[in-house]
């Protein structure tokens, strides 16, 4: 029988330890798959060296319409997506980095006070504390305290992924999002790999499957998330790809909203939204996700459930919303779509 794998302490190990930067990792499933978007290239590229070479995210988590916002960063290694963000909440929104390892975090803090200086922001917009993202309220994060929470390839190194998420779902205010890129797997991992310190320090042991997360999801009262995007990860060490034979890893961004109004399918109540293309970074479309993206001026149906993950939420005042749900016509058109592999929680 193997043994189990204390996560947090191989964590810890592995990226203060074992990793000094990105080039020492022996897959590339902790590098970011594909280039930022180019609204927050040049955010990214203001940063030290120091920072950007000890990055271990597989993408870009960070949503559009952060101004003013609180943003919780589980997982913020040495910063690059924490103050990437404080970047755009500006100096009425916080950022909130959140890590196990003791030499990510040093990095981090030592560099804050000249970033901020930098990115004229008071000296309190960030701050990071160690902890374990199971236990939030360990670092005095209270109920419904955070408007948005972000993670770049972390939430698979946890152990209890279910305490971790009803931890983040706890956190968050309501219409809040959830925001993060993960490595995802076909299928449920052997005991074997989950429990191999290189497999999970390399985010392929502690792999999500596909189906598990969505049970989480809805467990927890998010009963539908959308994919923003998802990418197929090679597992390049030939040995660790013997291993895993059979086994579809995935890099993957997703969104998902805390909204009490949510179904667990797509519902026709008649409704229209029309973007107005307010947001500085993508006047002339807005994308909810890959199959929702709203061009200025130009009204499009949809179902209750996208409605609501525009009109709750810090997206309402950017979009013009007719209908509400006193009429319901049935399933929303795209429901025939469910056949098709997992692309979200509902069928859009």
């Amino acid at each position: 029988m193997t043994d189990t794998l204390d996560y947090h302490k191989n964590a810890s190990n592995y990226y203060g330890d074992v990793i000094k930067k990105t080039s020492d990792l022996r897959t590339s499933a902790c590098c970011p798959v594909s280039s930022p978007p180019a609204w927050l290239k040049p955010a990214i590229a203001r940063l030290p060296d120091e920072i950007l070479v000890k990055f271990y995210g597989c993408g870009s988590p960070l949503p559009l319409a952060l101004e003013g916002q609180t943003v919780l960063d589980l997982g913020c290694g040495t910063g690059r997506d924490a103050f990437t963000a404080a970047q755009f909440v500006g100096p009425t929104g916080k950022v909130i980095g959140v890590d196990l390892t003791d030499s990510q975090l040093e990095v981090a803090r030592r560099h804050a006070p000249a970033l901020l200086e930098e990115f004229e922001l008071p000296a309190d917009a960030i701050r990071f504390e160690k902890g374990v993202l199971e236990d939030l309220g360990a670092i005095g994060l209270e109920d419904e305290s955070v408007d948005i929470v972000t993670s770049n390839c972390v939430l698979n190194l946890c152990p209890d992924k279910s305490k971790a998420i009803a931890e983040i779902v706890r956190v968050l205010k309501p219409g809040g999002e959830l925001y993060f890129s993960d490595v995802f797997a076909s299928r449920r991992l052997p005991e074997a790999l989950r429990n191999d310190p290189v497999f999970h320090g390399e985010c392929l042991g502690g792999a999500w499957y596909w189906e598990d997360f969505r049970r989480i999801l809805s467990e927890l009262g998010i009963p539908d998330f959308r994919v923003m995007s998802r990418e197929p990860l090679k597992v390049e060490d030939e040995s660790m790809a013997l291993r895993s034979a059979g086994i579809d890893f995935e890099s993957a961004t997703i969104r998902a909203f805390k909204i009490a109004s949510l179904e667990d399918r797509c519902e026709d109540y008649g409704q229209l939204v029309t973007y107005r293309g307010t947001l500085p970074a993508s006047p002339r479309v807005f994308e909810l996700d890959p199959a929702h993206r709203f061009e200025q001026g130009r009204p499009e149906r949809v179902c209750g459930n996208s409605a609501a993950m525009i009109q709750e939420t810090r997206f309402a005042p950017h979009f013009d919303v007719v209908g509400d749900r006193s009429q319901h016509f049935g399933l929303f058109p795209c429901a025939a779509e469910l056949d098709t592999p997992v692309t979200s929680g509902s069928c859009c």
